[in-house]
């Protein structure tokens, strides 16, 4: 079986085309580079984002000294003991903060925060307190410490 064109006619003949219809083409779209570093990501948002994650950045570091800056999923994250422990970043019309699944246990500090499973979003002229950010951190770091280490031993797993 020969395959044709959706809108070539089956004699083999022109491409027909109907009123204000333009052939399919492929088209170029621009694709942003992705950012190796948290300081690339921070540099391509606009001021104001910029700002409150750069103070959401510097309140994680305080709250996890040993954790170590990384991009994950090309958001910027903080990384401890070889686990990531929370993430942060912007979307169009907010700024976010993804500490995972500990957010139960602040329902009633987050209620004023536009929230889901595992992420906080807020606006970059109104950020988290730093009071909560702590918090959230510090439940993450508990909540990865009683998670037990995964066999990365092929021979150690059942099989």
């Amino acid at each position: 079986m020969r395959l044709r064109p959706r809108n070539l006619p089956a004699s083999g003949g022109s491409l027909q085309l109907k009123p204000n219809q333009m052939p399919a083409t492929k088209t170029k779209t621009k694709t942003r580079a992705k950012p190796k570093t948290i300081d690339a990501y921070l540099a391509a948002l606009s001021e104001d984002k910029r700002a409150a994650l750069q103070r959401l950045r510097k309140l994680i570091a305080a709250c996890a000294p040993d954790a170590e800056e990384c991009m994950s999923y090309q958001l910027p994250a903080f990384r401890l003991d070889g686990k990531v422990l929370v993430w942060f970043g912007a979307g169009a019309n907010h700024c976010a903060l993804y500490p995972g699944a500990v957010l139960d246990a602040f329902e009633a500090e987050l209620q004023r925060y536009d929230t889901s499973k595992g992420t906080v979003r807020f606006q970059p002229s109104s950020p988290l307190p730093a009071n909560l950010v702590r918090k959230l951190v510090k439940a993450r770091i508990a909540k990865n410490s009683a998670k037990p280490v995964r066999a990365t031993d092929r021979s150690a797993r059942r099989r």
